[in-house]
């Protein structure tokens, strides 16, 4: 439900919907032909606008997916003034683990297996909080 209809308790009737009329309501069929032409382009135009400022967004966005039993890191979020792992502040490390991957939960979501420390922390984690684990050559 759209607010106008909410607070009226009724659509909104705007030169959109004048076809829904019938013809004995419409004096002048040039004016709704009007109308309804510049509806037309509006949403062709909004559609350009939204593609284009996706393809924008999708520049910089990567698809991150991992497999199940792959090891990966995990973002720790900064909280000023709280020891994280016997270090306080921007010493604190921004990633911890490598964990393993137990399952994938939707389509990016992951539960990991976190150590008996780690057990108040929930073990379900959307993929933007992981980060891929690349062991040492070594």
């Amino acid at each position: 439900m759209v607010p106008f209809e909410a607070l009226y308790g009724r659509p909104c009737r705007s030169p959109a919907c004048w076809t829904e009329l019938g013809d004995g309501k419409i004096e002048n069929p040039l004016v709704l032909q009007h109308y309804t032409d510049q509806v037309q382009l509006i949403r062709k135009k909004l559609l350009t606008a939204q593609s284009r400022q996706k393809s924008y967004a999708d520049i910089r966005r990567r698809e991150l997916a991992f497999e199940v039993g792959a090891h990966v890191f995990l973002k720790i979020s900064p909280t000023k003034g709280v020891f994280r792992f016997g270090v306080k502040g921007k010493l604190s490390p921004r990633f911890v683990g490598p964990f393993e991957i137990l399952d994938k939960i939707g389509e990016v979501a992951y539960r990991l297996a976190l150590p008996p420390d780690l057990s108040h922390i929930h073990d379900v984690f959307h993929v933007s909080m992981l980060r891929k684990y690349v062991p040492d050559p070594t």
